[in-house]
């Protein structure tokens, strides 16, 4: 049987076609995904993010033990409440899975895409050994994430007062503790907006209270074109256990410095990015279609220096033509896509395409 978020209800009573996600029961859509697309650039929508798994790590060897573990560096978080993005990887420097990391009072918080999440779990719980440390998964805790040009307006104005003053100091990329209330601002929409992760029993309320407001709700089909335009990857699809993060535009994601630091993946890694320094690794980029057809994963891209594949593409509402990630050989020029049958041309852009509502590309 399906899991269900704490919205379930909600979602059913705002009209929304459930599908299965990764064993949950999650939205889709409530109606139109290019209105709940434009609503968050435009105005706020709010997603039920539930699903993800929290995961905080503490004891006296938490640091130390997810300086190994991650790829990047969590002592870059010199302060309680900041957040970066990082990778799990294997010892072949695939990608076991990516996560935001935030440093909290008790130690650190890891957000994972639930689809991974018992992998991810025993992943953790193998690299243990010889570390004091506590991995606790936090399943009765709701993720809402409110975004557009008006999320903080609409969130700051139906929180308590000292919860407001907190969430308009936040900066990007920070986050503060509330009692057993977490606000932060990162994000995967590129819009600002605000994450609140706080017990379940309390999701119903806010639910109402954000749809009372004008917050539209967004389903996860939205929620896939808003990542896509903003250039961000979804797991299982631009990068996996398989896949270099030095092919899925990762790279920056690894904390090179200090050099004695070891993390698991290490080696592989710095294989990998000398391959592809030489051209025998592909890269991971962006691609545009301004005629008519629609970009897809899967779809083979043919280039001057070689084949590639799409891996994710879709049309893209606010630009109004197709955009697509997709890995091909370094140093390729031209390209085309194999659209029916036919070879059509395609324009290699950097792998981003939207930020707060605007084009970003050349």
């Amino acid at each position: 049987m399906a899991k269900k978020t704490a919205l379930y209800k909600q979602h059913l009573d705002a009209g929304a076609k459930m599908v299965d996600f990764a064993g949950w029961e999650m939205p889709i859509n409530y109606g139109s995904q290019i209105e709940e697309h434009n609503a968050v650039r435009s105005a706020a929508g709010v997603f039920d993010v539930s699903h993800m798994t929290v995961v905080d790590v503490s004891g006296r060897d938490a640091g130390v033990y997810l300086r190994y573990l991650l790829a990047n560096d969590i002592t870059k978080l010199d302060a309680d409440g900041r957040a970066l993005y990082s990778a799990m990887l294997n010892d072949d420097g695939g990608v076991v899975d990516d996560m935001i990391v935030y440093r909290m009072s008790f130690g650190y918080r890891l957000v994972v895409n639930c689809a991974t999440r018992m992998k991810d779990l025993s992943w953790m719980a193998q690299h243990t050994a010889g570390y004091a440390v506590s991995i606790l998964e936090r399943p009765r805790l709701a993720i809402l994430a409110v975004h557009g040009p008006d999320s903080i307006d609409k969130v700051t104005g139906i929180l308590p007062g000292a919860q407001v003053d907190a969430v308009k100091l936040l900066g990007n990329f920070r986050g503060v503790e509330l009692g057993d209330w977490f606000i932060a601002r990162t994000g995967y929409t590129g819009e600002k907006g605000v994450e609140l992760i706080f017990p379940d029993q309390a999701a119903p309320a806010l639910w109402q209270q954000l749809i009372a407001a004008g917050v539209r709700p967004i389903g996860l089909g939205a929620r896939d074109t808003l990542r896509l335009e903003a250039g961000m990857n979804l797991y299982g699809h631009d990068m996996d256990d398989n896949v270099s993060p030095i092919a899925a535009n990762m790279e920056q994601t690894i904390a090179w410095q200090p050099e004695n630091r070891d993390f698991i993946g290490r080696a592989a890694v710095t294989e990998h990015l000398a391959r592809q320094r030489e051209g025998l690794l592909p890269y991971l980029t962006g691609l545009v279609l301004e005629q008519r057809g629609v970009l897809r994963e899967g779809q083979k891209v043919i280039t001057d220096k070689g084949a590639g594949i799409i891996t994710s593409g879709t049309f893209s509402p606010t630009l109004k033509h197709s955009i697509a990630l997709a890995r091909i050989p370094v140093n390729s020029q031209s390209c085309q896509v194999d659209l029916r049958g036919t070879l059509t041309p395609v324009r290699i852009v950097k792998p981003n395409f939207v930020r707060f509502g605007k084009k970003i590309f050349d």
